[in-house]
């Protein structure tokens, strides 16, 4: 199949780092041994051509090396001679060999990048309760960067470097995993065990229906959201175990038709929607144990006469909706507000929807 094809191109994490490392090391072992072998051969060349002592032979060989040009230890016989014109052309190359891979290794910002991708590691052991970003094309930097404009922590999930962003990969702490999503060792260097969602939208359906078995059965608790190109797609994700599929082709259609028909309707929820709308935000607001608001009313709360927030629907605990609630309607433990006002007026209605011992 071709998307098997495609998914044996990926590269994992570990081949990523290792295969950095491995150049790494082998540039350096490959000039100190040339270097060491230079002066080895150089020491016995000497003893054996001249009948030094080794001690000798050592130091004429460094000082012939460094191109300091101390006076000869002893004076040299013709091949003596001979054997240093071969040595300085020889070793002085190999010198030079290793200063430049030195060079290239500090200014290239290899180190860097070596110690950069083992510090990104230690961050991805320790972060919990993220979400899991599968695809990083046009639709994975979308929602990453709404990720990271709430502050909510995340893994991206890609086969290779991505091309640089300059809105969003100037920040070089966020975490990328270089690998096959498809795979449980991938999933689980980025963190899936402790993970609070994952969303999958990578460019073929038959990978991210892969991408849900996986992670499904790696964690069963986990939300995941997962993209349907084609017609047909949507229930099959599903039944592989993602608790959303969204199309993107039907949901334009859909936001164009209505931009057509109801202008100022998708006007203004694009407004109270936008990402970094100080004006206007519409927001989710889960109501935990405990909650000031908890067991009141919308008007026993203050809700729109304190703080000026309109409550446009509230998701029961059971899953029930109950939209354009009235100033009587219960608030109780475990109830989703969905309310639209100011941002600081919800993060205020934040505070009041969390147990009181967080508050």
């Amino acid at each position: 199949m071709p998307c098997l094809d495609v998914l044996q191109n990926y590269r994992n994490l570990d081949n990523s780092r290792k295969g950095t490392e491995s150049i790494l090391r082998k540039r350096a072992f490959l000039s100190l041994g040339l270097v060491f072998l230079v002066i080895i051969s150089g020491t016995i060349g000497y003893s054996i051509i001249e009948g030094w002592t080794l001690f000798d032979s050592l130091y004429m060989t460094v000082i012939t090396l460094s191109t300091i040009g101390y006076q000869e230890v002893r004076p040299l016989s013709y091949a003596g001679r001979a054997f240093t014109i071969i040595l300085v052309f020889v070793g002085v190359g190999a010198v030079a060999y290793g200063i430049n891979n030195g060079i290239r290794i500090v200014f290239e910002g290899e180190i860097q990048k070596a110690f950069g991708r083992r510090k990104l590691e230690k961050r991805l052991k320790s972060i919990k309760d993220h979400f899991i970003i599968c695809g990083y094309g046009r639709m994975g930097r979308i929602i990453c960067n709404e990720l990271k404009a709430k502050d909510v922590p995340f893994v991206v999930v890609e086969k290779e470097l991505p091309e640089l962003d300059p809105e969003f990969d100037a920040d070089k702490e966020i975490v990328f995993v270089y690998g096959d999503a498809t795979k449980d060792e991938i999933l689980r260097q980025s963190g899936i065990e402790k993970a609070r969602g994952l969303i999958s939208v990578l460019s073929t359906d038959a990978q991210n229906l892969y991408v849900v078995l996986s992670a499904r059965e790696l964690n069963p608790a986990l939300f995941i959201v997962a993209r349907a190109g084609e017609e047909g797609s949507g229930q099959k994700l599903l039944r592989a175990g993602a608790d959303r599929v969204v199309s993107p082709y039907h949901i334009g259609g859909l936001r164009i038709a209505q931009t057509v028909l109801k202008p100022a309707v998708v006007d203004f929820l694009e407004f109270a929607t936008r990402s970094g709308n100080l004006e206007l935000q519409m927001e989710e607001i889960p109501v935990e144990e405990e909650a000031l608001i908890s067991e009141k009313t919308i008007h026993e709360a203050g809700i729109g006469r304190e703080l000026g927030v309109i409550i446009v629907a509230i998701k029961r605990k059971d899953g029930d909706m109950k939209f354009n609630p009235v100033h009587n309607t219960l608030i109780k433990a475990g109830d989703t507000l969905i309310a639209i006002g100011e941002t600081e007026k919800l993060k205020a209605l934040e505070e009041l929807a969390k147990g009181r011992g967080e508050s």
